[in-house]
């Protein structure tokens, strides 16, 4: 799991924030960000993303549950995440990335909007190497149980988010 506010900015990542042309939206291309995730990855054979899910989280979209954070260089996508939020969790489905720090980009945007809002933490799902370095810790089963009880007790949608692009340079910690 990832606590937003705990989102760790490593110093060579807060200068090239500073630089970057790179800008985030969210929500604005929810079906091309869930594409970009089902894509051929180096080392791995197919994908779990089939149509049907795609579909599924698509519906899921459309009502108000689903959400998606997209990475632009200029007007091309080159990276973005998706997931669920519900009550004050997110829980996040996969991540791309096309050009180099697009996923880290996606995730700190989302973790200052998550942060924002008093969210209690994102569901990573999988411990990896990439997301411990964002700040990512494993808990015990029966911790992320109470927290889940806790934080989703009133399961609402979030709509809440910001509208327009956001300049990445503008995210970088002062």
């Amino acid at each position: 799991v990832l606590e937003p506010q705990h989102f760790h900015v490593a110093r060579r990542f807060e200068r090239w924030l500073r630089s970057t042309p790179f800008a985030v939206t969210f929500n604005r291309a929810f079906d091309a960000v869930v594409q970009g995730c089902a894509g051929q990855r180096m080392g791995q054979r197919g994908t779990w993303i089939t149509s049907e899910m795609r579909d599924a989280y698509n519906a899921l979209h459309r009502g108000g549950w689903a959400h998606s954070v997209e990475v632009w260089h200029g007007d091309t996508l080159v990276g973005g995440l998706y997931g669920l939020a519900i009550g004050k969790i997110y829980f996040g489905e996969s991540m791309f990335s096309r050009e180099s720090n697009a996923s880290k980009c996606a995730m700190l945007a989302l973790c200052q909007e998550l942060a924002r809002h008093k969210f209690n933490l994102i569901d990573c799902q999988v411990v990896s190497p990439h997301l411990l370095t964002l700040g990512a810790v494993a808990i015990p089963r029966a911790v992320f149980r109470l927290v889940l009880e806790n934080a989703c007790s009133d399961p609402i949608r979030f709509t809440e988010w910001p509208d327009g692009e956001i300049p990445v340079a503008s995210m970088a910690p002062r």
